[in-house]
């Protein structure tokens, strides 16, 4: 007979979902599970649609990462097209991804995650929030919010709205950039680039607090995927798809239209997102990770200077534990103001030919592209007409799935009692998840309080604790 915790939903992350834990009759963790309970099926809502339309219909997906799925689309439909677009346009689309990124990092350290490392794991949840940092540190609280709204203003500047740009087009973008333009963003550099450093500063400062959290959370060998260069730096829009071994050597790398020779699916019955894992290791053997944590498993450098002396310190760290996620999106943070600052000098940089047009010349296209969260892949079938007859998504969180579920399981084994249920217990189980900075909104919203309902029942079916909020 056993005995089951389940937590729903978990708080903090985008979207929902909840954990079940499996206890046997002595109390002790058997099993543990993370499910994803909400159904996105875009993949069935482009069918019949026109492939052109496919960007702006992708950034619809999700309303906190619209613009990882405006690029790995427009990759797609350049693929299908067979076009190669204007050096200037993937200057654009690089900043504008760059900008992407260090909006959705601002949101998962600073908001989500930031209550746990400032204020404990152990803190009254009342308080293990936004508001319990603004208390607390008034300074990272304004710090967070800042760092978001460059984010978004950039993509504002860029694309004419904070969210769902329509931008981003197949062959290119739609606009060239305008010098006032550019230097608004240029202007804006310094500031969030200060904030960038001092926010590493602080965050190593508490690092030491956090040990038996760094050996727990998720800490295990495994692979990691992510887009690499020939030189081995850190790349988010272009290059080979790359495996890596828990030690940094390649495992195999190969093009992103190549992506099913070495990736596989498998679907769970407990949960709507997927289970991507690599091929030739088969299911579930093949588990991967993909992320920031990834990115600088793999990268010898970065190419920027502040973020390369980062990268030097982070090696340091064990590359496994999954609680350096957090560490490196911080280094992306800095990676990305750094690299939007090169790329903004770039000598054609303000050219007006940013878009190519053509009509589809292939039945198949991929579009790979690094999204905060991690890889991104988009692939779609058209038909002689250029309307989509299939499509595949293999989103950044599903391909964190397998090591989400074996993380879940790692910490429950090392801090859930099976005799009491503890807030500071079932917070370390949530917080394993918000290190990978699970994406699984997918345009579902809720509005007001999610409500928290957690029961310990004996196997005979007897409440023994449970905890409500």
């Amino acid at each position: 007979m056993t005995r089951q915790i389940v937590i729903d939903p978990v708080t903090r992350i985008e979207g929902h979902a909840k954990i079940t834990i499996q206890l046997d009759d002595a109390g002790k963790v058997q099993d543990a599970h993370f499910h994803v309970t909400q159904l996105r099926g875009f993949e069935k809502f482009c069918e019949g649609r026109p492939f052109h339309e496919m960007p702006a219909l992708m950034a619809r997906i999700c309303g906190i990462c619209p613009v990882s799925h405006l690029m790995a689309s427009a990759k797609a439909c350049d693929a299908l097209m067979r076009v190669k677009i204007p050096r200037p346009a993937i200057h654009l689309r690089q900043i504008m991804n760059l900008a992407q990124i260090i909006q959705s990092h601002a949101l998962s350290f600073f908001y989500l995650s930031s209550p746990d490392l400032l204020l404990g794991m152990d803190a009254d949840p009342q308080n293990r929030n936004i508001f319990g940092v603004a208390r607390v540190n008034p300074a990272l609280a304004r710090d967070g919010v800042r760092m978001r709204q460059f984010g978004q203003q950039v993509i504002e500047l860029l694309g004419g709205k904070r969210i769902h740009p329509g931008w981003v087009v197949p062959g290119g973008v739609s606009e060239a950039l305008s010098a006032d333009k550019r230097d608004a963003i240029l202007a804006m550099l310094p500031e969030v680039l200060i904030i960038a450093q001092r926010t590493l500063v602080w965050f190593k400062g508490i690092y030491g607090q956090y040990q038996e959290e760094i050996e727990t959370f998720a800490n295990f060998p495994s692979l990691f995927l992510g887009l690499a260069n020939d030189d081995d730096t850190l790349e988010m829009y272009d290059g080979l798809l790359r495996f890596v071994d828990a030690e940094g050597n390649l495992v195999t790398e190969v093009a992103p239209r190549d992506y099913q020779t070495v990736i596989a699916e498998a679907v769970e019955s407990d949960s709507y997102l997927k289970s991507p894992y690599y091929k030739p290791l088969g299911y579930p053997d093949g588990m991967y990770r993909v992320g920031p944590l990834a990115r600088l498993n793999m990268a010898k450098s970065c190419r920027t200077p502040l973020a390369d002396e980062e990268l030097v310190e982070f090696r340091q760290q064990d590359r496994n534990s999954s609680f350096h996620f957090h560490y490196a999106r911080l280094i992306d943070i800095l990676y990305s103001i750094e690299k939007m600052g090169q790329l903004l000098h770039e000598h054609d940089i303000l050219d007006s030919r940013v878009r190519v047009h053509a009509s589809p010349n292939r039945h198949h296209g991929v579009g790979v592209s690094e999204a905060p969260r991690g890889t991104l892949i988009h692939h779609y079938e058209i038909d002689d007409d250029g309307q989509i007859t299939h499509a595949n998504l293999i989103i950044a969180t599903g391909h964190n799935n397998l090591a989400m579920n074996r993380g879940v399981l790692q910490v429950a084994q090392r801090y859930v009692d099976g005799a009491r249920i503890t807030e500071g217990m079932t917070n370390r189980v949530e917080a394993v998840i918000r290190a990978y900075d699970p994406c699984l909104s997918c345009s579902t919203h809720a509005i007001g309080q999610m409500p928290l309902h957690i029961q310990l029942l004996a196997a005979d079916g007897v409440v023994v604790d449970e905890m409500k909020r």
